[in-house]
């Protein structure tokens, strides 16, 4: 009686060692199945997630300097990563003033000259509106993602979510700028920071996300700061003071005729 016990007992533990088994090489399997996103991919989603298919926002650009400080308010509009269009509300001399970028193409409209400039390629890391923000900036330009080659640096817990640490450096082809970028992106596509080094492997600028809020259900980063390193102390910070995603946008919106002459 007690060798039939006994064998009925090692029967149950071996089932139960052979459940336990089963089930952590199907954990193992179910992991490997969902890899972690490539550098490459961390990115495109992280600009995906700002801009979401179509956005419409208002912001507040503040340039701080050492002798004087100039505010901003503007509207903004994006649909996917080839069309935007930024326009300034106030101050009351500067409203009108607009940006429109069109697959690579970007044109800027000021109403004291009523005339619309096409900015060349050559000027699109240029300043824009005396920010420290480029044009390019503006833009939100992928070039980053197609003429860049990525490479994750490290990834680390922060709180609640893993940061990604990537660098890109440009195809020797590509008619970038930079010699590098580096840029943290945390688990949930929140663009945390981003370094521009110049070709000499110098850090030249940095664009730092410093408040984290909820807007229309989405995560974002809704206050960046961008600086020069040879002069911390004067900045740009971009404000998100609302923003819609994925809303229904006119057919006209992104034209010089609209830029010229607002419908929207």
């Amino acid at each position: 009686m007690a060798t039939k016990i006994f064998k009925q007992n090692t029967k149950v533990l071996f089932c139960s060692l052979l459940l336990l088994g089963l089930l952590a090489v199907s954990s193992s399997t179910l992991a490997t199945e969902v890899p972690a996103p490539g550098p490459r991919e961390l990115i495109r989603a992280a600009m995906e997630h700002w801009r979401g298919v179509t956005s419409y926002s208002e912001m507040t650009m503040t340039i701080h300097r050492s002798d004087w400080e100039r505010s901003f308010s503007m509207q903004a509009w994006t649909e996917g990563d080839k069309l935007s269009l930024v326009r300034v509300t106030e101050p009351k001399r500067d409203a009108g003033n607009g940006t429109l970028v069109k697959d690579q193409s970007m044109w800027t409209f000021s109403p004291k000259i009523n005339r619309i400039l096409k900015v060349p390629s050559s000027m699109m890391n240029q300043s824009w509106m005396g920010s420290d923000f480029s044009n390019k900036d503006i833009s939100k330009s992928t070039d980053i993602i197609d003429q860049y080659d990525h490479r994750l640096l490290k990834s680390e817990d922060l709180g609640d979510h893993v940061v990604y640490t990537i660098e890109s450096i440009p195809h020797e082809e590509a008619a970038v700028v930079w010699g590098k970028e580096i840029v943290s992106i945390r688990d949930d596509f929140i663009l945390l920071r981003q370094e521009f080094w110049d070709q000499d492997d110098i850090l030249v600028k940095e664009m730092e996300a410093t408040e984290i809020t909820i807007m229309d259900d989405r995560t974002i980063a809704s206050r960046m700061r961008m600086y020069k390193l040879e002069t911390p102390d004067e900045w740009t910070e971009m404000i998100v003071d609302d923003i819609d995603f994925d809303i229904e946008l006119d057919a006209n919106l992104f034209t010089l005729s609209n830029l010229r002459n607002p419908r929207q």
